[in-house]
């Protein structure tokens, strides 16, 4: 019987506007065997979000509370809030062979890359920095102050690209989608990972 492989996890960062959320959704869409980790943050529900779901929503004293009993891979400040990723959501998904996308910012991504060096990750980048201006414009959600503010920042955060071991860019999503899975699916053909099935190879010829 061949052994069941654990899914890889893969580190998946942006700056603001760039339309990772958006792209990452399309992807796990089709995608039974790819899932985004649920993050703990202590920012609150947006919209439809729901806990559990989008999001593990907690206060503040909850988030310190875990901080303390070491329960996350990665956690950040980011814009005031808190967001962290658990080691237990990520083990109860890889173990179970499903190749797990980590959506965060550049931040928890060095904590991950530092702590998990096995963990791919992907940068994505917008095909302009006009282009990536308009999108926040055209979000309706931040007045022109907060704007400057998040281009600034994403600046910042697109130096960071250098660290990552891949960059995507999203210019057409389609297209974007698909460098992402292409990304997913040579990941999991590594001889390291396919060691099991190569040593049962060779079990069953003897």
């Amino acid at each position: 019987m061949i052994m069941q492989k654990e899914g890889n996890i893969f580190i998946i960062s942006a700056a603001s506007g760039t339309g990772k959320t958006t792209l990452v959704s399309r992807l796990v869409q089709g995608q039974p065997d790819i899932r985004v980790s649920v993050s703990h943050t202590t920012r609150a529900p947006r919209g439809a979000e729901q806990n559990g779901v989008h999001y593990h929503f907690v206060d503040n004293p909850e988030f310190t509370h875990l901080i303390k009993e070491n329960a996350f891979l990665e956690h950040a400040l980011v814009f005031g809030n808190h967001y962290g990723t658990s080691y237990a959501a990520i083990d109860s998904l890889t173990q179970k062979g499903i190749n797990v996308i980590l959506e965060i910012d550049v931040q928890g991504a060095a904590q991950v890359r530092k702590h998990l060096p096995e963990a791919c990750s992907i940068f994505i980048l917008p095909p302009s920095m006009s282009v990536l201006a308009n999108r926040l414009q055209n979000r309706g959600t931040d007045n022109s102050e907060v704007i400057q503010t998040r281009l600034q920042e994403a600046c910042r955060e697109i130096e960071q690209a250098h660290f990552f071991d891949y960059a995507v860019i999203n210019g057409d999503l389609d297209k974007a989608e698909q460098d992402l899975l292409h990304i997913i699916r040579a990941r999991g053909l590594k001889q390291t990972r396919q060691h099991h099935f190569i040593k049962q190879l060779l079990a069953n010829a003897s």
